[in-house]
């Protein structure tokens, strides 16, 4: 009962979003062929009748959302579901084309950056938590500080000034190879790494005042074992609770990064398709 509450839910919600981005999208001046040099009336007329821009905007919102939850059917066979039409943008491609096309490079970023930031911020909090007040605890706290207050954007804009005009460690651009990933995962999940370590120490210092932790020292073992198998399992908590919130965030701040990193992922498809009016895409 609680899984079809929560399915129930979810499915309200993506139709609140698609309600709203419809709205929004036709709110804006313009449209998708707004752009384009000037062309006959009768042509421009043929092309919006072509994409069923001439009808009124109800009809178009379910023409729209009708494929959503049916899907594309071809012959009696289903082509795709959810299908979400052509692209205004991209000729001859569908945005489900588009879509399989562009979300492997987000999702892979998304997956270097956690592992970076868990990886990060994990040993930075624990570090900071067993030395705690120690310049090392200040130094990773106010670096913690820091990286959760400046954009990710901006970081990422100071990392290709050094790391790739000043020391030449990276390349400037492209996918592929493991250096063209790594300095945008980094900077996508450095202020995640940052607020994991802040989750980490708080959690561990909470833990390591507990009587089972100074059992487990009295009994003389080793201050590794101490720390990774018995404080860090009851410290980790507040950190698995916040991989969630963690896993959309670098999926919504991976948009910006890969236009200043030039990928080609979901993020330059979703500007280039508020700009010029895709509506399907968007």
């Amino acid at each position: 009962m609680f899984l079809l509450r929560r399915l129930g839910w979810m499915l309200i919600t993506l139709w609140v979003v698609y309600t709203i981005s419809f709205a929004l999208m036709r709110a804006v001046p313009g449209g998708p062929f707004s752009r384009e040099k000037q062309i006959p009336e009768a042509i421009r007329r043929n092309i919006e009748a072509r994409y069923k821009l001439d009808r009124p905007l109800v009809v178009q919102y379910f023409d729209q959302l009708r494929p959503l939850v049916t899907g594309r059917w071809e012959n009696g066979r289903l082509k795709a579901w959810p299908d979400f039409g052509a692209s205004f943008r991209l000729e001859d491609y569908t945005v489900n084309e588009v879509i399989a096309q562009g979300f492997p490079v987000s999702a892979t970023l998304a997956i270097f950056a956690l592992v970076f930031a868990l990886m990060l911020g994990l040993s930075a909090g624990v570090v900071s938590a067993v030395q705690r007040h120690s310049p090392l605890d200040v130094s990773f706290m106010a670096a913690a500080t820091l990286g959760i207050a400046v954009p990710n954007f901006v970081l990422a804009s100071l990392a290709i000034v050094l790391f790739v005009f000043v020391l030449g460690w990276f390349p400037a651009a492209g996918w592929g190879t493991l250096k063209q990933i790594a300095l945008p995962a980094i900077c996508l999940g450095a202020p995640i790494a940052a607020y994991i370590a802040r989750l980490t120490r708080t959690g561990m210092l909470e833990v390591l005042n507990r009587d089972y932790i100074r059992t487990a020292y009295a009994k003389g073992l080793h201050e590794r074992r101490v720390i990774i198998h018995h404080a860090l399992r009851g410290a980790i908590l507040p950190v698995v609770s916040y991989l969630g919130p963690a896993a959309a965030g670098v999926l919504t701040g991976s948009i910006v990064l890969e236009q200043i990193f030039s990928l080609p992922g979901m993020g330059n498809h979703f500007i280039e398709a508020a700009n010029q009016r895709d509506y399907t895409l968007a």
